[in-house]
Parts: C-alpha cells; structure tokens; sequence
C-alpha cells in the first residue's frame, strides 16, 4: 500500500500530510491521525499502510511549524492550542473532511482532544495513543527545555535532539534511515528549530489539561484508549482512570511499548485500532 505525500493550502499556511487511499471507495470515515512533539505524520507510516490495506481512507499531516509543513514565524502563527485547533479546522475543511476517526498521540497531539471536544459533531471516533489527558501529566523535561529561552534556542537547532527525545521517550532506537527523515527539517532551514521553541513554550499545558479533562467526563463517543506500557513521561493509571469513567471504550495495554507507540512498535497499534474501528458502536 503506497503512501501518497501531498500538501494543501489551508488559510494561510501549507500543510504537508501523507495519505492512503483503499483501492475501491467505500462509505468507512476516514482516519486522521496526528503525531507528538517533536515529530511528524511520518511516525504513523505503518499504521497508515495497515488502515489502507484495510480499505480506510487515513490521513496524517505535519503540524504548522513541524516536520514538511509551513514553519509560520511567531508573529503569524500564535503555536497556542487555540491557534493549532482553528488551524486544524482549516486543513480539515481544506480535504473536504467532515465526518471522521481522529487519532492522536503526544504532546501537541492532546491538541487534537481539545478539537474533538470543541467539534464533537465532526468526530466518529476517537483513538488516544499516549497523550497527556489529565491536569497530573507535566512536560517531560526532554521536551521542556527546548522551550527554554536561550538554552531551548540553541537546543532547537541541533538535529540530533530528535534523536535524543524520540529515544528519550522508550526503550528503543529509530533507525537511521527514519531518522534521516525527522532530522532533514532542522538541516534545511532554523526556520524548523526556532518553530519548535516556539510550540514548547506556548504549549499552555495547565490549562489544555484542564480543558481535556473537564470534557472528558461527557466524552460519549466510541473511545481507543492504547498505551505504550513503556512510556517513561505518562504512566498507565491516568489512561486506567480515563478509560473506567467512559461509556464506550475500548482499552488496549502495548507491551514494550513507549511514549512514541506508532514509531516503536506500530504492529501492536495498528492490532488495537483496526478492530476498533471496525467494531460496531455500543
């Protein structure tokens, strides 16, 4: 199943995204999945082939200011939740997408809750990979001091610091041909790493958590709830807690599996969300 890379022009900014396509149309909603800090929509790259060999439609794109997409100067681009979900809201109107399965994971991907919370009309289902949900969780230091005046500015022009936290957040190594891949934004242009810095530190983490768990509570849609067991920066009991209080949820434990679930061991993702989506609503 090849994997399509194109890009949209969505308000004011170009997003770059990468797409499967099942090989006869079909009436399954499509899947958007959206990545962490500080990588792209090329983490789901396994877990995109698998939905299209199952005849979903899945869509993954680069985050404003991350991986292939614009790398909005801070002036034009707030890097605020508030900014990225009416930005999102663009991008998905721009793809003709409004009825669809989000799936998100990470820092940045919470984002993607509190778009589902605020659009709930446009959500079929919802899959949380390893994404802070709850006031408890705090930025991981890895992530935290790239957003640190001075230090986080330099650290965000080094390539390598995708290396160190991808690796920083479980148990394995990304090899170097993906690497490659996360690093060749950084290369070509500070535009890369001076955007980064600017999306740690507007994170808004306190009050993002605080929204997502709020709404939470009368979350009704069908949930995923599927956690990388070895995640250092989000323990499993928040995703126990979540899934315990929800109607509809299915709840899937990833053995030996990090922070990055979809970059670490996207078989045993793509196991929990195919049959989930697959299934028939409660």
């Amino acid at each position: 199943m090849a994997i399509a890379e194109k890009t949209v022009q969505a308000g004011s900014f170009e997003w770059f995204y990468r797409e499967v396509e099942p090989a006869s149309p079909n009436d399954k909603p499509p899947v958007v999945l959206l990545h962490g800090l500080p990588a792209q929509g090329y983490s789901f790259r396994g877990v995109l082939t698998a939905l299209g060999e199952y005849g979903f439609r899945a869509i993954a794109p680069d985050w404003i200011g991350m991986g292939f997409s614009a790398k909005a100067d801070k002036f034009e681009f707030a890097y605020t939740p508030d900014a990225y979900v009416k930005a999102l809201d663009e991008f998905l109107d721009a793809l003709g997408l409004s009825y669809f399965t989000l799936g998100v994971q990470g820092f940045l991907g919470s984002i993607g809750i509190q778009y589902a919370l605020r659009h709930a009309d446009r959500i079929h289902r919802l899959a949380i990979l390893n994404t802070p949900i709850s006031t408890a969780a705090k930025l991981p230091w890895k992530i935290r001091q790239l957003g640190i005046p001075l230090a986080g500015e330099m650290l965000t022009q080094d390539p390598l610091l995708v290396d160190r936290t991808l690796e920083g957040g479980g148990p394995y190594q990304v090899a170097d041909d993906d690497l490659d891949v996360y690093r060749r934004p950084f290369l070509a242009s500070s535009s890369a790493g001076r955007s980064l810095f600017v999306a740690v530190r507007n994170l808004q983490l306190p009050k993002a958590m605080a929204e997502i768990e709020e709404g939470l509570k009368k979350w009704d849609k069908p949930t995923l709830i599927a956690w990388g067991l070895s995640d250092p920066w989000l323990p499993v009991e928040t995703a126990e807690t979540l899934a315990e209080s929800l109607s509809d949820v299915s709840f899937s434990k990833l053995e030996e599996v990090g922070h990055y679930a979809q970059e670490d061991w996207h078989e045993k993702v793509s196991e929990a969300l195919i049959p989930f989506l697959r299934r028939q609503a409660y």
